[in-house]
């Protein structure tokens, strides 16, 4: 995890050129205040405050004494764009901003200089730094930015850098941090300690799989569990898939790496909560001893899964991690996962699918996706569609044979291997940006983490 997300932030200084955020109504009544020549300039400039423009005033030597900026308040993100526009120097926001408008701007500004350089050498470019804004909550906007950062990293390194033990390693660098109490089983270990369908879908790889498992906090506070699907690359198995399909297949851990994020923001503020992470790393790989369509595999919760497609591997793991979870007895229980082409058919890449039994726990997470501008869209457990999951020789099949409602009977598997009266949520999430997008790169990306905690910081802060 890097320690320089928010970088482009600096303390005061007096040399900073002045900002002057602006809306195109604001734009209008601040022009009819300013003699004629600034009128004309702006003019001359084109600048109409759409989001994201600039506009540099100068003094009568030509020297910039303040700069237009052009914003809108139901899309922060124009900040990233304006922090890239500018040259290299130290800015200062003109206006007095509100506590949350501060900390989107410091946020928005951090995320602009992202870049992941492991394979390209030092960042030379020349970034504009921005003096905190009044009334920004530091640590908020500090372990927000390290967060995304953390995913972004982690979802963006290649599988040949990323497997099983190496992302257990970045587990077990957090939980030391934090003091957490950490145990990883790896291999046939998995067998010995009831986890067989982990270690089914993990065997035919060279790297074997491992459960990393992780608690942090009080035993006498709220239990909070984590799940994160960490399929570390998915080639489908001997249900191969097509190259299209598999080309970015490195970020299939992505619900891992977002446990992890949320993790570290959880125990970085520390969240009165007994918090558990737990996250099945496997490659699903092809080999001899690669499990094949139709075998029956066994699960922790006792229950035989008969395998309709190898490339739904996903549910498997997670149903081992869910029964462990779900014995733990949680006050709320989340997994996140790259699960589903369906959820993406369905709702695209930037929208998250969310699946609950607990109308209570959707109103307050779809709340605050809201607020936090980090959305998700609420998608049915419909029970009759559980029916296709039915097979005549085991107790469940991962997919059925109906093409229709996948990630609806992904999420209804699931729900299979958690007590009805648990809270629980899962997230069927992208991770990806497949085109970048103001403060939002093209490739890894955190999603629902920030709405997660700001529920759960008004729950348990």
């Amino acid at each position: 995890m890097r320690d320089d997300a928010t970088a482009t932030l600096a303390e005061h200084s007096a040399g900073a050129l002045p900002l002057l955020p602006l809306d195109r109504k604001e734009l209008r009544d601040w022009l009819a205040a300013e003699p004629k020549p600034v009128r004309r300039l702006v003019e001359a400039n084109g600048f109409d405050a759409a989001p994201g423009s600039i506009c540099v005033l100068p003094d009568a030597a030509g020297k910039a004494t303040r700069i237009l900026v052009g914003i809108d308040e139901d899309d922060p993100w124009g900040w990233s764009q304006i922090a890239l526009k500018l040259a290299g120097g130290t800015y200062r926001i003109e206006e007095r901003l509100t506590s949350k408008q501060a900390n989107w701007v410091a946020l928005a500004w951090s995320l602009a200089a992202y870049r992941f350089g492991r394979y390209k050498g030092a960042d030379k470019r020349v970034l504009a730094k921005l003096v905190w804004p009044k009334g920004a909550d530091r640590g908020e906007v500090e372990r927000t930015a390290r967060a995304i950062t953390w995913v972004r990293d982690l979802v963006n390194t290649p599988a040949s850098d990323l497997g099983p033990a190496e992302l257990a390693d970045a587990a077990a660098g957090l939980a030391r941090r934090h003091k957490a109490k950490l145990n990883i089983i790896v291999g046939d270990a998995l067998l010995k300690q009831n986890y067989p369908a982990i270690h089914a879908v993990g065997r035919a790889s060279s790297r074997e799989p491992r459960l990393i498992d992780f608690s942090w906090g009080n035993a006498r506070a709220p239990k909070i569990t984590l799940v994160g699907k960490g399929v570390v690359f998915d080639s489908g198995g001997l249900d191969l898939k097509p190259s299209a399909g598999m080309r970015i297949m490195k970020k299939d851990m992505g619900g891992a790496a977002h446990a992890l994020a949320l993790a570290s923001m959880i125990m970085d503020a520390g969240l009165k909560v007994r918090l558990r992470v737990l996250i099945p790393a496997v490659e699903n790989a092809v080999s001899g001893n690669a499990m094949r369509p139709l075998d029956v595999i066994a699960t922790r919760a006792g229950k035989s899964v008969e395998i309709g497609n190898t490339d739904a591997e996903g549910r498997l793991i997670l149903a081992d991690c869910l029964t462990e979870a779900d014995r733990d007895k949680p006050d709320l229980l989340i997994d996140f996962a790259t699960l589903t082409g369906a959820a993406r058919v369905a709702l695209g890449p930037e929208l998250p699918a969310l699946f609950t039994h607990d109308d209570r726990l959707a109103g307050a997470l779809l709340a605050a996706g809201t607020e936090e501008r980090d959305p998700m869209w609420r998608m049915p457990l419909w029970p009759s569609y559980r029916k296709w999951l039915d097979t005549s020789i085991a107790d469940i099949n991962s997919t059925g044979e109906s093409p229709f409602a996948g990630a609806i009977t992904a999420a209804l598997f699931l729900a299979d291997f958690v007590s009805r009266d648990t809270s629980w949520a899962h997230l069927d999430l992208f991770a990806w940006n497949p085109k970048a997008r103001p403060g939002r790169p093209e490739g890894g990306e955190a999603m629902t983490i920030r709405a997660i905690w700001r529920m759960l910081e008004q729950k348990y802060g």
